[in-house]
């Protein structure tokens, strides 16, 4: 094989070599740069490498450095570049931001959210209120949390997980502690909607005589207290954090027992003004307005507009729009205490029946479930009888015979070009 003079090898290639051989032995760090992050500043993430000024490197631990940046999780990538003059290095990190996601203290009534913030940004390096979904930092952050609980000799070990928000949408990063006898002693509803309800009574014992947990007490909120607003027409009520402090005597505090104050501000209470629909053609606005069954005047019940807007898209499943959007946007007129909306319709193609497959049967039993299928191909698909069929024709017409189905499985298989969707179901 021929190989390329010495003189024709390119000198930015040369200078690469130069800077190999200059930084495998060691050097003196003059400067480090970081370039990338929108979150922190560049002292931060320097101090947080861990190279400083002065220091005497070579690749192996500027590498360390930047796998140290890398592993921590504030950042999704970090890389490294670097210049020697002599035996003087500057080294350039390269990162980039993590996503992150907010922080839930779950049961640490001896303190304050604020209280517990402030601990965490003494002394976690690149802390700013909120945390990555992985990294070192997140243990770095609970053995924070768990030397400021050894320093009030409060007992529990501090556990973190990656959990669903039960308040809105996305993660949150929950620190709880564990090994506690942290009970919930009451509830006080800090409205009297909520506190004189008899349904939120019928369930408050979901919460009390439990153990403490403000992630328990939002899901309880959101799935038992809110409903109960928003079917009274309170559609812009605010539910503040939820806080405990000790039951019992303010001199004489029960050490494991807290009461729970749920703040309410329940707002207006909007009565109903009306829909106005567009993009509907499938059905007309007094057919739209007899499924939403709202009246004018009457209070606006939230939940009944939520279950509304989705039986809407199920009819319009049942003359084959099976792609149809929903869209509804909520119009207050504080002035009327009002709610009206304004309700855009995507209704896409209107599908027909297709094929009908069937797999996993023997042919009799093929043959059976093919009789009682009552959608003849070419006609407007009716994805409500699909879902009957599903859960009601198949079972009673396998009832009483040999056949047993341990699995099934549908799916509708949708050709936008010929406006068909054949109908595949499986048997084991």
């Amino acid at each position: 094989m021929r190989t390329q003079p010495a003189a024709l090898v390119p000198l930015c290639f040369l200078y690469l070599l130069a800077a190999e051989s200059a930084i495998a032995q060691q050097g003196k760090v003059v400067a480090v740069r970081v370039v990338g992050s929108q979150r922190y500043a560049e002292a931060q993430v320097a101090a947080a490498s861990g190279l400083q000024v002065g220091q005497s490197v070579g690749r192996e631990e500027i590498q360390a450095a930047a796998d140290r940046l890398a592993q921590l999780g504030p950042f999704l990538r970090s890389n490294y570049r670097f210049a020697s003059k002599g035996e003087e290095i500057t080294v350039e990190f390269q990162v980039e931001d993590a996503p992150t996601v907010p922080l839930w203290f779950d049961n640490f009534p001896w303190f304050t959210d604020d209280e517990l913030t402030e601990a965490l940004r003494k002394e976690v390096q690149l802390f700013d209120g909120t945390a990555p979904e992985q990294g070192e930092i997140l243990e770095a952050m609970r053995a924070a949390i768990q030397r400021l609980l050894a320093g009030r000799g409060i007992q529990g070990t501090v556990e973190r997980v990656l959990l669903a928000s039960p308040v809105g949408e996305g993660m949150i990063q929950q620190f709880k502690l564990t090994r506690t006898t942290l009970k919930v002693n009451g509830v006080q509803f800090g409205d009297a909607l909520a506190a004189e309800s008899k349904a939120i009574r019928q369930r408050l014992s979901d919460l009390v005589g439990q153990s403490y947990s403000r992630f328990a007490i939002e899901v309880f909120c959101n799935e038992q207290v809110r409903p109960i607003y928003a079917q009274q027409g309170y559609l812009r009520a605010k539910f503040g954090p939820p806080t405990a402090r000790f039951a019992g005597p303010p001199d004489k505090p029960l050490a494991d027992n807290v009461l729970v104050v749920v703040p309410i501000a329940p707002g207006t209470m909007y009565r109903w003004g009306g829909a106005q629909w567009s993009g509907n053609a499938a059905y007309g606005p007094s057919a739209l307005d007899q499924i939403l069954g709202m009246r004018i005047g009457e209070a606006a019940d939230g939940m009944k507009l939520t279950g509304a807007w989705g039986a809407i898209e199920r009819e319009y499943g049942r003359v084959g729009y099976l792609d149809a959007k929903i869209k509804p946007e909520a119009i207050f007129d504080e002035a009327k205490a009002q709610v009206s909306y304004g309700v855009t319709i995507e209704e896409g193609l209107q599908y027909h029946m297709g094929e009908l497959v069937i797999t996993g049967l023997s042919l009799a039993a093929e043959r059976k479930l093919t009789e009682v299928w009552k959608l003849p191909k070419g006609q407007v698909f009716d994805s409500g009888y699909f879902q009957e069929f599903f859960e009601k024709v198949i079972p009673q017409t396998f009832e009483n015979t040999p056949v047993r189905i341990e699995q099934k499985g549908f799916w509708l298989r949708k050709n936008e070009q010929t406006k068909t969707v054949d109908v595949l179901m499986d048997f084991k």
